[in-house]
């Protein structure tokens, strides 16, 4: 009976001596394996930068909550949000940020000329809810919510329609006679609508403005699975802090469904692609162990002749086939390690090294088993072969 370290000398010899029949099984159950390791791993972290572009997504995972004024009774008192609503919904599981929203009209002066102007007030969480930037200046944030300062930040079409130009920061606009401060120019993204308006402090529009109470609140959540859970919830948040009888909450349920819908599809082709590549591998050890039997049969009807058993043959093949797969999936683990490093350079973001770790070593075990199951069957028609008929083979 030969022993373990025997076998696995001559498994490894044997596909070495046959690395150019191999080569090819090697490289597709490498390339599915690498593949395999580099999603499972990264799955979760593409995911998460995937619902960071809400340009893409179309602000999907944005939820807008508002009371209905036009549900409302002429004699009830408006209703908006209260002091540390908008902090407790924050805390909820599955939301990233929250931001309060008031808007106005009023007429912005500049050189004798007026112009009609939207203006928001909003709070220092703005610009990350709506993933928003700036072309020029700064977006002002809780230091001037703070001390309630009269600073303004304008949309590109809305500063051209006041000065004429872009150039506009540092500069003073009066709005509705209160003169602002311009800090910085948006870069409105995806919505053009967003340039033709302005946005001030929110403490800051309360001071100036009559009757401005924050009646909006935008909820960004973490994913698109967090929407639907996170809108039910902030409803009853809100309904157990203050009164809110005519409170609404607006979800984008057919942008999240179409997103779902593409990624789904976009997964099933990913999986498919590696289980195709895999199988491909597997078949391809089926097929070169089979034509390894066929091409060694004197070789082993002559080691039956000398005492070999049919064990010791199926052990032999075997053990060929589960070097060829393991092999591959060294390979694969190396490319997998590489392939993760890559996708955490293009995320700018760090590898789960626990995840990596665990789904390497479990390839590792896949590839195995691969190899079993493909080598099982031309190892048993190599241990049963005749002994007369083997040595007779031409």
């Amino acid at each position: 009976m030969l022993q373990l370290n025997d076998l696995i000398r001559i498994s490894l010899r044997q596909v070495v001596r046959q690395q150019k029949r191999y080569l090819g099984v090697l490289l597709a159950i490498a390339l599915g394996t690498g593949l395999m390791i580099v999603i499972l791993t990264m799955g979760d972290e593409v995911k998460s930068n995937l619902n960071k572009d809400l340009d893409l997504l179309g602000g999907a995972t944005i939820i807008k909550v508002f009371f209905d004024e036009g549900g409302a009774d002429r004699m009830d008192r408006p209703e908006y949000f209260r002091e540390g609503s908008s902090e407790a919904v924050a805390a909820l599981p599955g939301v990233n940020a929250t931001t309060l929203v008031h808007m106005a009209g009023g007429y912005a002066t500049n050189d004798k000329h007026d112009t009609e102007v939207i203006l928001f007030g909003v709070d220092e969480n703005y610009w990350k809810v709506n993933g928003l930037g700036q072309k020029a200046g700064e977006l002002f944030g809780r230091e001037a919510m703070e001390k309630r300062l009269r600073v303004v930040v304008l949309g590109e079409e809305l500063a051209l329609r006041i000065f004429g130009r872009l150039d506009v920061v540092g500069e003073w606009v009066s709005i509705n006679r209160v003169l602002y401060l311009v800090v910085g120019l948006l870069d409105a993204g995806s919505v053009a609508d967003r340039g033709k308006w302005g946005y001030t402090p929110l403490s800051t529009m309360m001071d100036f403005w009559p009757n401005v109470e924050p009646r909006r609140m935008y909820v960004r959540c973490d994913t698109w699975d967090d929407v639907v859970p996170v809108a039910e919830r902030v409803l009853q948040e809100i309904r157990s802090r203050q009164k809110a009888n005519h409170l609404k909450v607006e979800v984008a349920g057919e942008a999240i469904k179409h997103i779902k819908r593409i990624v789904w599809w976009v997964e099933l082709f990913v999986y498919f692609s590696i289980a195709a590549t895999l199988v491909l591998g597997g078949f391809g050890i089926w097929n070169g162990m089979m034509t390894a039997v066929k091409s060694r049969t004197r070789e082993i009807g002559l080691k039956k002749a000398m005492g070999a058993e049919d064990i010791d043959i199926m052990k032999q093949f075997m053990a060929e086939a589960v070097a060829l797969s393991f092999i591959a999936g060294v390979l694969g683990v190396g490319l997998g390690y590489g392939g993760v490093e890559l996708a955490t350079w293009l995320l700018k973001s760090s590898a789960p090294r626990e995840l990596l770790y665990l789904y390497s070593l479990m390839s590792i075990v896949f590839t195995v088993l691969l190899g079993l199951g493909a080598g099982f069957f031309p190892a048993l028609r190599a241990s049963r072969m005749e002994v007369v008929s083997a040595i007779r083979y031409e």
